[in-house]
This record gives C-alpha cells, sequence and structure tokens, in this order.
C-alpha cells in the first residue's frame, strides 16, 4: 500500500522517522480509515524497522481488523498518548533522532507534546510534498472509485434538478440532493457541503446554501460530491429556471465553451498553467476575464482537493494517470453566476471525465 515507497524516501532523505497524522493519509498508506476526534491516530514508519498504527484502545480491534496487517498499538483515556507512542518506538528502533512530519496537517500543541518526548531529536523533516506527489498518480483500482463517486454526483444533479420550483430554498433542495443520496444509494458522507445557489447568489462562488428562494427566469448553480469507499466526487452545473436573461445565457455559452477547450486539450506533456490558459483565454478574449477569479482546476482523489493546483504559472507537466478537476466559472455581481465542473482522468490520448450530466443549457419548466 506504498508504504515501501515511504520507507525508501526516508532512507534517501535522510530521516528516521516519518509521524504521520492526517486520517486520510493514514488510510491511503495502510487501508484503514478512521475518525479519531479529539484522540491520536497515527502512522508511525522507520527507515530500518516495520511500521505501526497507533490508536484509542476503542478502535485497536477494528484496526486489526482491517485491511491494514501490520502492527496495532492502543492507548486508554487515562494513559499519556505521547509517552506510550514514545515507548514503542523505543521499543521498536535505536534510530529515531531525525523525524519527517506531515507539517501542513501536524497541529502545534501535538507536535509540542511529541518534542517533549524527544527532546533530542530533530524535527525538521517534512513529508507533506513527497505524500502529495505519490498521490497524484491514481492505479487503476482508484480509478475505479473515483468513477463511481462520479455516477453518484450525477445521480445527485438529477435530484437536485427535479427539486426546483418557484419558492423553494437553496437549503431545501440541498436537504432533498444529501436525503435521497442516502436512501436510494446508500451515500452516508459528501465530500463537502452540497451548494446550491439561486439567481445572485452564484456570483458568489462558495456562499451557501442560503434561505435565498429560488424566483422564475433565473441561473440555478450546483456544486456537489459524495464519498466512494474513501475516494471523492466534485462536480458543478449550472441549469436555468424558466428563461433567464440575454446576460446569464451569454455568460453561460462562454463558460460551457471554454470548460470544453479545456477538455479537448488535455494531454501529457503539457502544463497545468498552459492548460488554465486555453480556458481563461477564451472567457478573456469574451471579455469576461475578470469574473474569472479562481484557478481552473485542482487534484482529487481521497480529498476532494489534492494537489496539484491547475493554474497559470504552474509549470507541472501533465501526465498519465493523474486526475483533477476542469471547472472555469464567469461571476457577475448582481447578475448571475456560472460555473461547469468536471472531474477526470488524464489518459494517453486525452481526459475523460467521471461525470457524465448533460453540459448542454437545461431549462427547468417553471412549477410553483
Amino acid at each position: 500500500m506504498n508504504l515501501n515507497k515511504l520507507q525508501e524516501w526516508l532512507q534517501a532523505s535522510g530521516n528516521d522517522v516519518a509521524y504521520i497524522s492526517n486520517p486520510t493519509t493514514i488510510a491511503y498508506f495502510t487501508g484503514y480509515d478512521m475518525e479519531p476526534h479529539e484522540r491520536i491516530f497515527a502512522l508511525l514508519a522507520f527507515k530500518d524497522s516495520d511500521p505501526f498504527v497507533f490508536v484509542p484502545a476503542l478502535n485497536v480491534e477494528e484496526a486489526k481488523n482491517s485491511a491494514w496487517d501490520g502492527d496495532v498499538f492502543g492507548y486508554l483515556d487515562s494513559e499519556d498518548p505521547w509517552a506510550v507512542i514514545a515507548d514503542k518506538i523505543k521499543g521498536r528502533t535505536s534510530e529515531y533522532q531525525k523525524w519527517a512530519l506531515e507539517k501542513n496537517n501536524l497541529s502545534v500543541s501535538h507536535f509540542q507534546l511529541m518534542h517533549e518526548q524527544f527532546s533530542d531529536a530533530n524535527f525538521d523533516g517534512d513529508v507533506s510534498n513527497f505524500i502529495a506527489k505519490i498521490r497524484l498518480y491514481k492505479t487503476p483500482e482508484e480509478v475505479k472509485q473515483l468513477q463511481a463517486a462520479g455516477r453518484e454526483a450525477d445521480f445527485a444533479f438529477e435530484i437536485g434538478f427535479n427539486a426546483i420550483k418557484t419558492g423553494v430554498t437553496e437549503r431545501y433542495i440541498a436537504g432533498q440532493i444529501e436525503y435521497q443520496l442516502k436512501v436510494q444509494k446508500g451515500v452516508m458522507h459528501e465530500s463537502f457541503e452540497t451548494i446550491v445557489q439561486t439567481g445572485t447568489n452564484a456570483a458568489n462562488p462558495h456562499l451557501g446554501p442560503t434561505m435565498n428562494k429560488v424566483q422564475p427566469n433565473e441561473l440555478v448553480l450546483f456544486d456537489l460530491g459524495t464519498m466512494h469507499n474513501g475516494y471523492a466526487s466534485d462536480a458543478s452545473r449550472t441549469v436555468a429556471y424558466g428563461e433567464p436573461s440575454a446576460k446569464a445565457k451569454e455568460i453561460y455559452e462562454i463558460d460551457r465553451e471554454a470548460q470544453q477547450a479545456a477538455i479537448d486539450a488535455v494531454k501529457p506533456g503539457m502544463t497545468a498553467s498552459e492548460l488554465d490558459g486555453v480556458a481563461r483565454d477564451i472567457i478573456t478574449k469574451a471579455g469576461y476575464g475578470e469574473y474569472f477569479i479562481h484557478r481552473l482546476g485542482h487534484g482529487i482523489g481521497k480529498d476532494v482537493h489534492e494537489y496539484p493546483s491547475i493554474v497559470g504559472g504552474n509549470d507541472l507537466v501533465i501526465e498519465e494517470g493523474m486526475c483533477f478537476s476542469i471547472e472555469p466559472g464567469i461571476y457577475l455581481p448582481g447578475i448571475a453566476g456560472v460555473r461547469i465542473e468536471d472531474c477526470g482522468v488524464v489518459t494517453k490520448d486525452g481526459y475523460e471525465p467521471f461525470t457524465h450530466t448533460s453540459k448542454e443549457l437545461k431549462y427547468i419548466p417553471l412549477s410553483d
């Protein structure tokens, strides 16, 4: 489960110990997924010894019966977890002077408590970038899970579109999506809070859902996703309720053209910056460049937002197996907002989206 790569990195980087604290990263390396809440959940990997998972006592049996086949150690609520971890490390290896941490995840207080146990150790190492890069390339099995999550997102769009009618709130529509995902598809977790934005609210990209009510002849923007066996979906569609203004329809068609052009342009060997430019140039030439206020896309996998960032200035070379979103948007304050988004995988020939809901502007008939 890629733990051999982590051990090889430790050896190559000159570090003795990797302390992995992000539950998503632990699941990536071990196959064991758990939410520790305020308790301590960690993976300890070593350059020359076997790794172990550290969990609260109440999760020990669960961890042992999971996909993880290595050692599991636990602690009682009455114990000092840091002292227990230190004891297990010292019983496993004599080399623990140089540490690599997930510095983009570990809290300062947890770092200080660990440092107290190893006051003479060096904690300068950071394993975060290494983890981001190995998670960048998805295996065929990971792609299957992402495709399944994409199918759930397509179902969610169908539910959301059918829930639109005059006077219902954004929160009502979002609630219908989340409820039907649970009862019809068994989806217990969304990858983020479902966003539904009507009318001018859609010009504020991450607002909502609010108690704003749907009114006739406006656009409705959806941004949603699910978690499927630990893998995320993330997709956006914008639909018309009744007959929106000419300006709203204009920016929709420009955004749709930009998104499709970017999808068609993806190929191994181009850079993230070049891909961002494909969509951005279309929107800019149409006169709306200042209203495209975010990057073109982000990586996706076990987290809904992963490395890399598909943005101008990023010279990362796109390669087969990378998975990321393509989501240009145009946001006109006080008028309307449009975003169209698919996530997909880079193939040797191009890009295969995980979601397939039509992107032709859909007109929802007016209904009370």
